[in-house]
C-alpha cells in the first residue's frame, strides 16, 4: 500500500512538474506588450488556445477611445489557466498601400567594411598589417588618421601615401566604436603600401516594395536587412537611391538551390531615396506619391492566424499579382525580429513559374482578411515552397528611424 501511495504521489508529482514547464514555456512565447487600434478589444488569434480577460470592462471602454492609454490584461490557457499579464497598447489605426512592386536598390556604405583579409608578400615575408593592428572582417572603417573615409579608392590612396608610417584608424565593430594603429607595409607584387584587407562602399540588388505610408511618404521593403554577401553583416547605409526595376524573367528554384528574379534598372528611373538599413528592411522616400492610394490597415501581431492568406509579387515587368499561401506557423515572441511565420506557397501559377519564393520576391506583402500582416523574408533552402514572414507592425514601426535618418541627412 506504501509503495502504491509513493508511486501515486511521485506521479502526480511528475505531472505537475511537467504541467508548470508546459505553462512556463508557452508563456515565454508570448510577448509582454501588445497594441491595438483605437476602439478594438484584444485578443489574441492563436493556435495555443490563449484568451485574454480584463477585470474591469466598463472602464476599458474609456481606455480605448484615446490613442496612447494602455492598459493590463489577463493572459489565460484554455480560457481558464492564468499565464502572465500583459500590457496592452492603444494606437491610432495605421493605413497604408501594400505594394508588391520591384524596384533598384543603390546603397553605398557609411564608411567602408573589411570584408576580407590577404598576406602581403614583403621583404620580410607573408604579413598582414590590418590583422597585426587588430582589425577584423565584418569591421567598419570610419575615419583613416581624422579624415573620414567612403570609398575603395579613398583608402587605398590614403595607405600608400602613408609611405608605411602608422595610421590612426577609427572604425566600429557591432557598432562599438574602437581605435587601432595600423602600419601599412610595402607589397612586394605592387611596390605600393598596402593593409591587407579588402574593403566594400556599395551594394546593389533587387527587392519587393512593402507598403508605402501616404502621410509621412515613407516606403519600406525587404523585410530584412541588406547584408554583406561575404561577412553577412547589415552594411551601415550613408545614402542610396530606389530605382526603378523591369522583371525580365526567373531562375527557378529548386532544393539546395535558390532562384531568383532577373530585371533590368532603368537609366533614368529613380524612384526616390533611401535613409534607413536596419533588421527589419530597407527604408525611404519616394520622389512621387502613388496615387491614387488604395488604403489598408495594418494588422498587429496577434490578429495574425495560421491560415490561408495571400502576397503581392512581381514577375514579369513592374506589375504585381496576388498569389494564394498558407501561413503553417505563427511566432509571436521577440526573439527574431524577422522571422515571424513561416509560409508555404499554394498558387499553382506561382508555383509554375518560380518553384516558390526566389531571391528578389523578399519584401512582397502578405494580405489576411482584408489587411497587411507581413512580408515575404526568406526561403528555405531545402524546400523554396516554404519560407519566413515578418509581421507588418515590426516593419511599419522603423518609421520613425527613418525620419530621424532624414533629419540628420537634411
Amino acid at each position: 500500500m506504501k509503495n502504491f501511495l509513493k508511486a501515486t504521489v511521485s506521479a502526480f508529482a511528475i505531472c505537475i512538474a511537467a504541467l508548470l514547464c508546459f505553462l512556463f514555456y508557452i508563456s515565454n512565447l508570448l510577448p509582454d506588450r501588445y497594441m491595438i487600434a483605437e476602439g478594438e478589444e484584444f485578443s489574441i488569434r492563436s493556435q495555443l488556445n490563449v484568451t485574454a480577460s480584463v477585470e474591469n470592462k466598463n472602464s476599458l471602454r474609456q481606455v480605448l477611445t484615446q490613442s496612447g492609454n494602455t492598459y493590463q490584461a489577463q493572459l489565460k490557457l484554455f480560457g481558464s489557466i492564468p499565464l502572465k499579464q500583459v500590457t496592452v497598447q492603444v494606437v491610432d489605426k495605421q493605413m497604408v498601400a501594400a505594394c508588391g512592386s520591384p524596384f533598384g536598390i543603390k546603397m553605398f556604405t557609411e564608411g567602408v567594411m573589411v570584408v576580407g583579409l590577404s598576406d602581403l608578400d614583403t621583404e620580410a615575408g607573408p604579413i598582414n598589417p590590418a590583422k597585426e593592428a587588430g582589425i577584423r572582417i565584418g569591421d567598419v572603417v570610419m575615419r583613416i588618421n581624422g579624415k573620414e573615409v567612403y570609398s575603395n579608392e579613398q583608402v587605398g590612396d590614403i595607405l600608400e601615401k602613408s609611405g608605411g608610417k602608422p595610421l590612426k584608424v577609427n572604425l566600429k565593430r557591432k557598432n562599438t566604436p574602437m581605435t587601432v594603429t595600423l602600419v601599412p607595409r610595402r607589397s612586394g607584387v605592387s611596390d605600393e603600401f598596402k593593409a591587407g584587407m579588402w574593403v566594400r562602399d556599395s551594394s546593389a540588388g533587387i527587392g519587393t516594395m512593402t507598403f508605402y505610408d501616404p502621410i509621412s511618404g515613407v516606403f519600406g521593403g525587404l523585410g530584412h536587412a541588406v547584408c554583406d554577401v561575404d561577412t553577412g553583416e547589415i552594411l551601415p547605409l550613408m545614402k542610396g537611391e530606389a530605382v526603378q526595376v523591369d522583371i525580365t524573367g526567373c531562375v527557378k528554384g529548386e532544393s539546395g538551390v535558390p532562384g531568383e528574379l532577373q530585371g533590368n534598372f532603368y537609366e533614368n528611373g529613380k524612384l526616390g531615396n533611401l535613409y534607413l538599413n536596419n533588421e527589419t528592411g530597407i527604408y525611404g522616400t519616394l520622389n512621387s506619391k502613388i496615387t491614387p492610394p488604395v488604403l489598408i490597415p495594418i494588422a498587429f501581431r496577434q490578429e495574425v492566424k495560421a491560415s490561408s492568406a495571400t502576397i503581392l509579387t512581381t514577375l514579369n515587368g513592374s506589375t504585381p499579382q496576388e498569389y494564394d499561401i498558407m501561413i503553417e506557423k505563427v511566432n509571436f515572441g521577440d526573439t527574431n525580429p524577422t522571422k515571424n511565420m513561416v509560409i508555404r506557397i499554394t498558387d499553382p501559377k506561382l508555383l509554375a513559374k518560380t518553384g516558390g519564393i526566389v531571391q528578389g520576391m523578399s519584401g512582397s506583402p502578405i494580405l489576411q482578411d482584408g489587411k497587411l500582416i507581413g512580408a515575404v523574408t526568406h526561403v528555405f533552402v531545402n524546400d523554396p515552397t516554404r519560407g519566413f514572414g515578418i509581421f507588418a507592425e515590426n516593419m511599419y514601426y522603423s518609421i520613425d528611424n527613418v525620419e530621424n535618418a532624414m533629419r540628420m541627412a537634411s
